[in-house]
């Protein structure tokens, strides 16, 4: 959803001894371009730094906000370079050896992304990330290394060099993965696979991340995510703790070309989304055919609050992205809940016979 500022910090702020209001409003006025729609966004910044040094945390909490604020903004700068490009983040285990049937396949996945001109962002360490980087080569690759005490040191291809981001904490790694990421795909691993697995389909699921495409990739014959998704439909599914269209969410393939097809299909059409005010929107690369906008009033019809299915060129509300601008838009009252039915109306969308 939008964000919506609290006026909370400002007022503790306006409140002390100190006009430390209208030093903000200086610093801001000194600091962001007049023209810059963020300026309130960075005042609620200073504001929150301001309440902290007002209540005088202690040294670890100061330190926690630093790094975080540090880690951040340098990975912000740094992506920026990248930022038109298309990325999918690969997890996998670090320590799958050269000589497994998993490392050579994660090597071939990495060579067929970027065939698609698909960027590979992995952990930066070795085993499956090694591999998908060495398939990959430098130049479609990044890494999100997290300082260690042991284990996970950059790998050959990512390691001293731009293309290379290195994390204190774990959260704002994990930040970074998933807000970078336009599709993901999981490789057998261990507890930090399956945390990143988990994650990640949560905040699908719960709608706090956009909708990508999610892949479990194993090889031909074995039965990792296999045994995953059992667990899932007969301990999840069947005792109601998920939607059995949450499932939807999940892929699996078990080859490489499958898996790239899987994310070059889910971008056949659809291109992005975002909600504008209590509007879904999806953007799409070709507008649908009157037919097709009857059929998803029809079958999606429960995707909707009320009314249905709009088509729609831009709003007013979308220009702080002007590249998209000519795009068509697919606009509805999102009951914000059934993102696996999400999913399966976005392989809808995808299919060439449903565009005008």
């Amino acid at each position: 959803m939008p964000f919506q500022a609290d006026d909370y910090l400002s007022r503790h702020v306006k409140t002390n001894a100190v006009d430390f209001s209208s030093r903000l409003d200086e610093l801001i006025a000194l600091a962001v371009p007049e023209s810059s729609p963020n300026q309130s966004l960075y005042r609620e910044m200073l504001s929150t730094v301001m309440h902290m040094a007002q209540a005088d945390r202690s040294r670890w909490d100061a330190k926690i906000m630093l790094q975080t604020m540090r880690e951040m903004e340098r990975a912000f700068s740094r992506l920026e370079q990248f930022k038109r490009r298309r990325k999918v983040t690969v997890f996998g285990s670090a320590r799958t050896p050269l000589e497994h049937p998993l490392y050579a396949m994660a090597r071939e996945l990495g060579k067929t992304l970027a065939r698609y001109d698909l960027m590979v962002i992995t952990g930066a360490g070795g085993g499956i990330m090694a591999a998908a980087h060495e398939g990959a080569g430098l130049d479609n690759s990044l890494g999100l290394n997290i300082t260690l005490p042991f284990e996970q040191q950059p790998n050959a291809t990512v390691g001293g060099t731009d293309n290379l981001l290195s994390f204190h904490f774990f959260f704002v790694r994990k930040l970074f993965f998933i807000k970078e990421a336009d599709a993901l795909i999981l490789c057998p691993g261990g507890f930090g696979t399956l945390d990143e697995a988990l994650e990640v389909l949560t905040l699908i699921q719960t709608g706090k991340s956009p909708l990508v495409p999610i892949v479990l990739l194993d090889e031909p014959g074995g039965s990792y995510w296999q045994d995953a998704l059992k667990f899932m439909q007969h301990q999840l599914v069947e005792n109601r703790y998920i939607l059995p269209t949450d499932m939807r969410l999940i892929r699996l393939a078990n080859n490489v070309e499958d898996a790239t097809l899987e994310i070059a299909d889910f971008y056949r059409n659809f291109h992005s989304s975002r909600w504008i005010e209590r509007n879904f929107v999806i953007r799409m690369n070709h507008q649908l055919a009157p037919r097709a906008l009857e059929q998803l009033n029809e079958h999606f019809a429960d995707l909707c609050l009320h009314d249905g299915f709009e088509q729609r060129t831009c709003e007013a509300a979308e220009m702080d992205e002007p590249e998209l601008e000519c795009m068509p838009r697919l606009s509805f009252a999102f009951n914000g809940r059934d993102h696996g039915r999400l999913r399966e109306l976005t392989d809808y969308i995808n299919q060439p016979q449903n565009w005008a």
